[in-house]
């Protein structure tokens, strides 16, 4: 069986939303509280970073390349250098209170971003959906923390987490991709981790980012944990799968607010991981807009 290894030499506060590249064989990802986008070639070893004015919560690369990025303010458009041309929308929660977090896109090109509520006081987040004409639409509320984001390989679910709630749901999707009535799918048990970002296989399994679990789960269409993978750090934040074969799963993990003690003890913490997989994942589509 293998085992997760660490990508490269490098430590982030927040690292979230692993994103393959397959046409330049990158990993992309963003550091929420650095505000950062970076990317690594592991083929040559090669690593840049972005820097932004506000917290990237989420983003997915562009069909006419550049991103199409969730920060903090709204949703915005940029070429591939991170520079801004384009404000899609505002941040349809208050700003002030949630930033925006997990999200991805759909087979049908389009964009979904999930919120945070920061006060914690109730459940104030949302999850929106950016069309190709960059028309937004809010899908879901009742939510503290939006994470989890994935579709079915044959088009039926949506899979969302709710991390701070410790549940993950499923939602059935109508042939046009349009959601109905979300369902709880399984909770968790307070104190083995909580369900973050997370990646679909080709066998329509849900692999999990078990935040405060040591670990990440592989979870069958039948709510069935099938197989789980120790990470020598606390908090893995997302997954998502890349490689030529597409058989390699990156795995972000988080430092954010640990003390210097667990830092010491668990120094990589906020490390890229890689493991190997016998199944192949799905690839992560890219935004698609209509010519503006």
């Amino acid at each position: 069986m293998h085992k997760p290894e660490r990508l490269f030499d490098y430590t982030g506060t927040l690292p979230e939303c692993p994103t393959w590249s397959p046409s330049d064989g990158r990993l992309y990802w963003t550091d929420i509280v650095r505000k950062e986008i970076h990317w690594v070639q592991p083929a040559t070893g090669n690593h840049e970073l972005l820097t932004f004015d506000e917290e990237v919560g989420c983003f997915a690369l562009r069909e006419s390349g550049g991103f199409i990025l969730a920060m903090r303010s709204g949703i915005y458009l940029s070429d591939a250098a991170g520079r801004i041309h384009k404000k899609v929308c505002d941040n349809p929660s208050n700003p002030s209170a949630a930033r925006f977090n997990d999200g991805g896109v759909d087979q049908d090109g389009r964009f979904y971003a999930g919120t945070y509520w920061g006060p914690r006081d109730f459940n104030g987040a949302l999850l929106c959906r950016v069309d190709s004409a960059l028309n937004i639409r809010v899908l879901q509320c009742d939510i503290l923390g939006a994470n989890g984001l994935a579709f079915s390989p044959d088009r039926r679910w949506m899979y969302t987490a709710d991390t701070p709630n410790h549940v993950m749901y499923r939602t059935p999707l109508d042939p046009a991709g349009e959601p109905g009535i979300r369902e709880v799918f399984m909770r968790f048990p307070k104190g083995n981790g909580r369900p973050d970002g997370a990646a679909m296989d080709v066998e329509a399994c849900y692999w999990t980012a078990l935040f405060d679990g040591h670990r990440i789960a592989r979870i069958s269409p039948d709510g069935d944990v099938i197989e789980e993978y120790a990470l020598p750090v606390r908090c893995p934040t997302m997954v998502c799968f890349g490689g030529d074969d597409m058989q390699t799963l990156f795995i972000t993990t988080a430092r954010e607010g640990m003390s210097a003690d667990e830092i010491a003890e668990r120094p990589l913490s906020g490390s890229i991981f890689t493991l190997r997989t016998a199944v192949a994942g799905l690839r992560k589509p890219a935004f698609k807009e209509l010519p503006q």
